[in-house]
């Protein structure tokens, strides 16, 4: 009998090699010096040295309710040795339709239904999609035209990239989606620097989509996607009024308004949706990330009752929408995902977040002053530390920051300069003073 040949010995944490291929990463850099995490509990990871290391960005905006929650954790090892998968063309299995409708309970008004996808990018092209289906079922099948705005974030799927507005994101993969048009970042240093939350001023940023209708005839447009709070992009918190013009615009002409909350849904901003804290109802909400507390990838569109019946028009043998994903409503990630929603609950987690975003505020304006420091932008549980650029060499002091940071025990993320933070709404008050002086120091420590 042939013996079966052995399986290799698992490497050691810090053994990188170079099979893996990582997002956004520089590699090389990666592999000379590789930030590696072996476990998680709580508020922190816990690094391959051993170290215990606060996490600040909750994963990737994601961990809303803390690493490894043991509810969590159950609910998907349960699921797995019940069912492991189902496909759901045709098909389906109780949990999907029972997180359908717990999504829809804590939605706004009038979002009674729920396509699930896989990630936040397939969302927001699942989204898109929706948009033009929608109005080809009603007839109007010459809405095809997508508005955007700069420094939005909406994934990294054709669609996304095509509508979002970071250009270093676009430049390798041109040309993208034809006929698809930008709004400008609702914000001016001079005026707008430093707020606290919403900026007071900024609203006549929203007429420039009157301006872009003029160019672009309304007719012709499907929808208008934008982040309720500029996430990825820098974290820009929308003036006050900005996006209640922008619904009026949108709906007087007939344009589909998408809120694209995979950062600010569940809790962020201390409702379960930012459509919620901020008074504002698009007609599609996108959402991912806090949706299962980041255990296991899914996303999921929204929809307004009215989006969603004008497809159920035709005879009912029809399908009505030919999209779809093979992992959609995957068992685990329902699973996952109403255990996260009874964490939320029983914990209150998102009564947490309102309640403890003022300290969050005092603390992160606190390092008004320090070197470095260009502004500093807020709102609910989110944040930004934007540092004057290095002369010559715009990053390097966002990236010594955050080493700094790490090094000191608490993990932010750096984008460019900018040190962004979206901490797990379980987090203390002694824990909030953590990071922000670790940041203090940090700053100090560059010449």
């Amino acid at each position: 009998m042939t013996a079966l040949p052995q399986k290799a010995a698992r490497p050691l944490a810090n053994d990188v090699g170079d099979a893996h291929w990582l997002p956004f990463t520089a590699m090389r850099q990666f592999r000379s010096n590789p930030m590696m995490f072996v476990g998680a509990e709580g508020m922190h990871y816990i690094a391959a040295d051993g170290r215990r290391v606060l996490d600040a960005m909750a994963g990737l905006w994601c961990v809303n309710a803390g690493h490894a929650q043991p509810r969590i954790v159950e609910a998907i090892r349960e699921a797995a040795g019940r069912l492991d998968f189902v496909s759901s063309f045709k098909m389906s299995h109780p949990a999907t339709f029972e997180l359908a409708g717990r999504l829809a309970g804590i939605a706004p008004d009038g979002f009674d239904h729920v396509f699930f996808t896989n990630s936040g990018s397939e969302a927001v092209d699942s989204a898109l999609k929706i948009a033009r289906g929608y109005h080809r079922a009603r007839g109007d099948a010459g809405r095809t035209k997508f508005i955007g705005r700069a420094k939005g974030y909406h994934g990294m799927g054709f669609g996304g990239l095509s509508v979002g507005g970071i250009g270093r994101h676009k430049r390798d993969f041109g040309p993208l989606l034809p006929d698809v048009a930008h709004l400008s970042l609702p914000y001016d240093r001079s005026s707008m620097g430093f707020s606290r939350g919403q900026p007071e001023v900024g609203a006549h940023y929203a007429d420039e989509l009157d301006s872009l209708l003029q160019i672009n005839d309304p007719a012709t447009v499907a929808a208008v996607i934008v982040e309720p709070v500029i996430g990825s992009g820098g974290v820009y918190p929308p003036p006050v009024q900005y996006l209640d013009r922008l619904r009026s615009i949108c709906s007087k002409h007939g344009i589909l308004l998408i809120f694209d909350e995979v950062i600010t849904g569940f809790g962020r901003l201390g409702r379960p949706f930012a459509a919620q804290a901020l008074g504002v109802t698009p007609d599609i909400i996108t959402c991912a990330k806090g949706m299962t507390n980041g255990a296991v990838p899914m996303g999921g569109v929204l929809l307004r009752d009215f989006v969603f019946d004008t497809f159920m028009d035709g005879p009912p043998e029809t399908i009505e929408l030919f999209h779809g994903y093979t992992y959609s409503g995957h068992p685990l990630a329902c699973a996952a995902g109403l255990a996260t929603l009874d964490v939320y609950k029983d914990l209150g987690l998102f009564e947490r977040a309102a309640a403890i975003a003022p300290l969050w505020e005092k603390a992160l304006h606190g390092l008004k002053g320090e070197p470095h420091i260009a502004d500093i932008r807020n709102i609910g549980m989110l944040g930004v530390v934007e540092l004057s650029s290095r002369a010559g060499e715009p990053g390097a002091r966002g990236t010594l920051c955050a080493q700094t940071c790490y090094e000191q025990g608490v993990l932010v993320r750096a984008s460019g300069d900018l040190i962004v933070l979206s901490p797990p709404l379980i987090i203390s008050e002694e824990q909030i003073e953590q990071t922000v002086e670790s940041i203090r120091f940090a700053l100090r420590q560059m010449n």
